[in-house]
């Protein structure tokens, strides 16, 4: 893995500092604890605007927590590419989605810390079903699901309960679902629950974008 901002131990701190100031003037609230596992995926959600990556890293800032994210190759691109990384940002080739969650899980193999971000919508824009690829690298790669929330009308968000996948997909599902009922986007009406698109539950896809 390559260098981060939460590598960096000045830097580090600054931004934590900046992160902590930002969400108590704003009135954010952070709820919950780090899990003691090692390795493990987040869920982001819900995915409903641009403001939730800045308050996700000010979160993880204030929470200790280093913790790398996906987003579109085209956001790696010159000039801001670097920048992307040192943030802890992962690029993906949205043709590719299966080819990513095998990544995604070799990346576990080799690494004794580690901890991935995933927003299961994919996307900032309304829609009916989750994708699944946080599932299948979580229960591929034999590492919990920590239920990650931004819940606005609240101004509160952190770490939520963790979900072991058990191989029953819709089972686990039902159960993810039960929690994000109660947390709202910043534009609710662009929230989706954790449901499953008919036939789609052997899908190994689900990588934003995917």
């Amino acid at each position: 893995m390559h260098t981060t901002v939460f590598d960096t131990p000045i830097v580090r701190s600054v931004f934590r500092l900046i992160s902590v100031l930002y969400l108590r003037i704003f009135g954010w609230r952070v709820e919950g604890q780090l899990p003691e596992h090692p390795r493990y995926v987040i869920i982001a959600a819900p995915h409903t605007s641009n403001w939730d990556m800045p308050i996700t890293l000010f979160m993880a800032f204030a929470l200790r927590v280093k913790c790398y994210w996906m987003g579109k190759d085209s956001l790696f691109r010159w000039p801001f590419g670097g920048i992307m990384r040192w943030l802890c940002g992962m690029p993906i080739d949205r043709s590719k989605a299966n080819n990513v969650v095998e990544q995604s899980v070799q990346a576990f193999a080799g690494q004794e810390r580690l901890v991935m971000v995933i927003p299961p919508e994919g996307t900032r824009k309304q829609v009916r079903y989750w994708k699944t690829g946080f599932y299948h690298i979580a229960n591929r790669a034999q590492v919990p699901i920590v239920l990650g929330y931004i819940d606005y009308k609240r101004k509160a968000g952190g770490i939520g309960p963790i979900v072991w996948p058990s191989g029953d997909i819709e089972a686990d599902m039902r159960i993810i679902q039960g929690f994000y009922m109660g947390v709202s986007g910043k534009y609710p009406e662009k929230s989706s629950l954790a449901m499953l698109a008919p036939g789609k539950v052997a899908d190994r896809t689900g990588i934003p974008g995917a």
